[in-house]
């Protein structure tokens, strides 16, 4: 079916096309005609002749370690030891390519190409077209991925790493641990029996016959599911043989239940251990570029992204190609198992949970040479339950940051009273995503200190209700003001930057009156000493219990998420009163039209949140029945104030006990994810503000249409010194590892931050109103 286009539009596209055609940058890797299952290399028809180890990688050097020290009988290797390793791949330079115009128009661009891709070199977007053309001729014209976009970054880019990332891994296991000398074959052929009689090879990473180890060696935590009955087979042929999964990353769910029905089939050696012992050798992949033209820029807390500058970072590829919703993320999974080269799958954004993302780490804003950053977030089962919402989390942690920094801290409150709907917030600040998260997290507050009082779903609510003071029989109420406020958060100032270690939270609530009665509503007059005690109830019984929601419930990850925003915000407004940085023009500016209400809450308002507060004082939030006879109805007022920041500063010694690998981590996690040495459940991710494209001004080079060949990719030696795109390197340097006694700031109290805080505005909360309605006559 044909589509009409209008000329001039058409005309337009194709001026962009061969505008973006403009430039080439020569690599000697890439994958230009991988793109499915359909596509990977089959077996091999016959054994393939055997090579030892150390002569596949060049390890002659590299001393055999003995067999029994070979670290076969553990689960990981050590924290201390976790470290890089980098490979080749300059394609990864493409991720900002796009193929512009209606789906009409950009087949009328790719129908234009003279060549297949092996006809354009790496860096000439034509190229990519090029491949993305031959997809859509393989799939039937249909693009399973939904966009050009989405295929771009799934599979092109994914494609052309998977190789050369085993690859490196591969060669990185071998020379760690000693899998060296005339006993150690790689890339060796197996023979086994299938289970109809015939003669099959499984093909296995490192084979060592005199001791049989069998040891198959995978960059991710996943596993190729087409192996498992090959392994099988090739245990029941030999009783010597032991299979040695080694793993660069964490192991999925699947993963560890796969080899441990396998384990159960094969039973234990001769030696009385398991024939299957699981290994993860964990390491950090870092691909190895310099970004171009046609790489992807992002603002994320830049604080003026351009055309060929912007942020980049192992946290921006990830939050890049995070799915929007939880069952895009599930699509995306699927897409991703059945790619070709699944085994070289490693942990992708389906595996972080992006509720979850807060800003830990932000270096020294040196003016004109960048930020770096770094976000922590929990991981997720991206199998089972995919992680999705990245860009929007991120986009949220950019924007309240810059908040904070531009309007001035006065304006850090909101405050939900129905005596003052004229004092909800500061109208500037209810222009922004971080107003709005401060005023919906008090609203829900208000509904969970309802719920902490309700005995039917706490039985220790029942602690106050037995001790409040009591008019003809029946509990009276505190009139309450509660709100929010930040406790010191505990950071480290060290190597330039700052260390976010923890920012909790804290709930208050206090004794006040309140203008505003509903309607039938009887209140009780408390002497001074009643509401002393009524309300040291609640402080202890009550508002212990919402601080921990504030502080663990996901309803409130907005508002912890925005607070460590709050927290670094607060220290570069510091480090830019010392010297000028690249954010002085935003700092106090009370100008915050770039970071406005975005996405859904586009069209929030202050007033509609105000409104939904008032339907509660009228309806109730919860109802409950009393031993004593009557129902009971409730609501408070109070608010959520941020104008102070207060931190404390970690002692170098503490630091050095409790955090010694956090700066490695950190460093590591500026170009690419990394998991977290001190907490199994959380990953780094990060980025540099100062990313910018290589090769200076003037004409793009007209690339010349030279066919190259389509290599599957094997990757170079490893670099003797950082990769070039690595975020930072231009800007702000990365913490360094703590080999000795880490900088010491002179004292453990805070130091600099909170002399150097704004002078905070109280914010004047409302009262909590209380009444008692008889309940029916309920004899």
């Amino acid at each position: 079916m044909t589509h009409p286009t209008r000329p001039r539009r058409l005309r337009a596209v194709a001026r962009m096309a061969v505008a973006l055609a403009c430039a080439g940058v020569m690599s000697l890797t890439g994958l230009p005609g991988l793109q499915s299952v359909a596509d990977a290399a089959p077996n091999p028809p016959g054994k393939k002749k055997q090579e030892l180890c150390q002569d596949l990688f060049d390890l002659q050097d590299v001393e055999p370690t003995p067999v029994d020290e070979i670290p076969w009988d553990k689960d990981i290797r050590p924290e201390a030891d976790w470290d890089e390793y980098f490979f080749d791949s300059q394609r990864q330079a493409m991720d900002g390519v796009i193929l512009p115009g209606t789906p009409a128009e950009q087949k009328k661009v790719l129908d234009a190409l003279e060549h297949g891709p092996e006809g354009y070199k790496e860096g000439d977007p034509r190229k990519v077209w090029a491949s993305y053309k031959r997809f859509l001729d393989g799939a039937g014209g249909t693009n399973k991925y939904g966009t050009f976009d989405a295929w771009l970054k799934e599979s092109y880019l994914e494609m052309a790493a998977r190789g050369a990332r085993g690859r490196a891994f591969h060669k990185k296991v071998v020379k760690d641990l000693g899998l060296t000398g005339p006993d150690w074959y790689c890339e060796e052929d197996v023979e086994y029996t299938d289970k109809d009689g015939n003669k099959r090879y499984r093909r296995y990473d490192a084979v060592n016959y005199k001791t049989g180890d069998r040891v198959e060696i995978k960059s991710g935590g996943n596993h190729e599911g087409g192996q498992r009955p090959k392994d099988k087979a090739v245990l029941k042929e030999d009783p010597k043989a032991k299979l040695r999964p080694v793993f660069g990353q964490e192991q999925s769910p699947e993963t560890r239940r796969m080899y441990d029905k396998l384990s159960r089939e094969v039973g234990n050696g001769q030696d009385g251990k398991p024939r299957i012992q699981r290994y993860e050798h964990r390491s950090t992949y870092r691909a190895r570029y310099t970004p171009g033209r046609f790489s992807l820029y992002d603002p994320y807390m830049n604080p003026a992204p351009g055309r060929q500058t912007g942020s980049r970072g192992g946290g921006n590829d990830q939050i890049n190609r995070s799915a929007p919703t939880p069952e895009d993320a599930r699509r995306q999974i699927e897409r991703a198992r059945q790619l070709g080269a699944a085994q070289g799958r490693v942990r992708g954004p389906g595996g972080v949970d992006f509720t979850t993302l807060e800003l830990r780490y932000v270096g020294k804003p040196v003016k004109g040479q960048g930020l770096d950053y770094s976000f922590s977030a929990k991981k997720t089962d991206e199998d089972a339950a995919p992680g999705y919402g990245g860009k929007e989390k991120a986009q949220l942690v950019s924007d309240s940051f810059f908040t904070w920094l531009a309007l001035t801290p006065e304006k850090f409150w909101v405050n939900l009273n129905p005596d003052e709907p004229e004092r909800v917030m500061d109208d500037a600040f209810a222009a922004t995503d971080a107003g709005r998260v401060l005023l919906e997290a008090d609203l829900i507050m208000k509904h969970d200190f309802a719920a902490a009082l309700n005995p039917e779903k706490r039985p220790e609510a029942r602690q106050y209700w037995d001790t409040a003071p009591r008019r003809e029989g029946v509990p009276c109420f505190p009139y309450t003001r509660m709100w929010i406020e930040p406790k010191p958060a505990q950071v480290r100032e060290q190597d330039g930057g700052i260390y976010i270690l923890d920012a909790p939270l804290a709930a208050k609530a206090e004794w006040q009156e309140t203008k505003w009665t509903p309607p039938g509503a009887q209140k009780c007059d408390l002497t001074k000493a009643e509401q002393k005690a009524a309300q040291a109830t609640v402080n202890r019984v009550v508002m212990s219990e919402v601080e921990r929601r504030v502080n663990n419930d996901p309803k409130y990850a907005d508002l912890r998420r925005v607070y460590a925003s709050r927290v670094a915000a607060e220290w570069i407004r510091q480090q830019d009163a010392q010297r000028p940085t690249d954010y002085r023009k935003i700092i106090d500016s009370n100008d915050v039209a770039k970071w406005p209400l975005r996405g859904e809450n586009a069209d929030w308002s202050k007033m509609d949140v105000y409104n939904r507060y008032k339907k509660t004082l009228t309806e109730g939030i919860e109802w409950f029945e009393l031993a004593y006879g009557g129902k009971v109805y409730q609501q408070g007022v109070g608010g959520v104030d941020f104008s102070k920041a207060p931190k404390q500063n970690v002692t170098p010694i503490r630091f050095q006990a409790r955090h010694k690998h956090l700066p490695r981590t950190t460093r590591t996690s500026l170009a690419t994810m990394t998991d977290d040495a001190e907490s199994e459940e959380t990953l780094f991710l990060g980025g540099n503000t100062a990313a910018k494209a290589s090769g200076g001004g003037g004409e793009d080079p007209t690339p010349t249409p030279t066919p190259t060949p389509s290599d599957p990719g094997t990757p170079t030696e490893e670099p003797s010194a950082p990769a070039p795109s690595t975020p930072g390197t231009g800007g702000t340097a990365a913490p360094q590892d703590p080999d000795g006694d880490l900088a010491d700031t002179g004292s453990g109290a805070p130091v600099g931050l909170i002399a150097g805080l704004a002078a905070a505005l109280a914010a004047v909360g409302g009262a909590l109103v209380w009444w008692r309605r008889r309940a029916t006559d309920r004899e």
